[in-house]
């Protein structure tokens, strides 16, 4: 079987250049070689276990034979899966001015005994330190050509966009977490189907990224996820007619929708791959 790359099929960047699109092998997306320095944790994450998540702000772990009260930095539910006996890996901020200095940062679907362990971050706000940390770096030049200017935080609408690159491309970093799309092992408990809440607002989001095409040339979404997923689909529920509709319009007004793939451990964030999500 040829297992070479097709380059005729890897993107080109707006600056004439391949960025860490990655190209197709055999029919697939592969991971290209990593070419960007990671983004580093200031020091090793710690390695603990999921006790339980009293509410949606705070995870109770089990970190060296003690059980802590942690931050959780994600306030939806994550995939409707039951942590409880998940490991997880923690930071730990050193501000005791801080009511829970310690944050689960991400994950595993592994049993706490397995050595070789993927991690799946949950931390959303991260994502955009991990996301600046490689526009930094050029690493989405696909997306947005050589870098010269990143603004962060800027005024729209009633929102505040997480980045304007070069003072023409509008940029939002989305962590998507009600879904987890990847395979999920049986020992993994299940919490019993709730609404889904968010679509309004991420619609609404959607929406006034598309209306800056009207002032700025371009604007974009990159859809950050920190396990393997070749292609995010969005909650296929009573509202994805609404969603579709929406998300077509968008695209018809010009709106770019990227997928990001991360790869998280206890030292770096890594960036594997990003593509255009060209199916919803």
């Amino acid at each position: 079987m040829d297992d070479s790359i097709d380059s005729g099929k890897c993107g080109s960047s707006p600056g004439g250049g391949k960025g860490l699109q990655g190209c197709y092998r055999n029919g697939e997306l592969a991971a290209p070689e990593p070419r960007y320095e990671p983004y580093r944790f200031a020091e090793p994450l710690q390695e603990g276990v999921i006790k339980a998540r009293p509410n949606r702000f705070i995870m109770d772990v089990e970190l060296d034979s003690r059980t802590v009260r942690c931050h959780c930095p994600a306030v939806s539910r994550i995939g409707g899966l039951d942590l409880s006996g998940r490991p997880c890996l923690v930071s730990d901020s050193h501000n005791p001015q801080r009511k829970m200095p310690l944050t689960v940062e991400a994950f595993s679907l592994e049993r706490p005994g397995e050595e070789a362990k993927e991690w799946i971050g949950i931390n959303q706000n991260a994502s955009n330190r991990y996301v600046e940390h490689f526009l930094a770096q050029g690493a989405f030049d696909t997306i947005t050509g050589p870098v010269s200017e990143v603004r962060r935080e800027v005024p729209c609408g009633r929102s505040r966009l997480d980045f304007l690159v070069n003072g023409n491309l509008y940029l939002e970093a989305k962590t998507p977490l009600v879904q987890m799309q990847t395979a999920v092992p049986d020992y993994v408990g299940r919490l019993p189907e709730t609404p889904f809440d968010s679509t309004e607002r991420a619609l609404r989001h959607m929406r006034e990224l598309a209306a800056t095409l009207e002032d700025c040339e371009r604007a974009a979404i990159l859809y950050c996820l920190y396990y393997d997923n070749f292609g995010f689909r969005f909650y296929h529920g009573t509202t994805y007619d609404e969603v579709l509709a929406t998300v077509d319009a968008c695209r018809e007004a010009g709106l770019e929708l990227w997928q990001a793939d991360f790869r998280i451990t206890p030292e770096t964030v890594e960036l594997r791959r990003y593509f255009p999500l060209e199916n919803w």
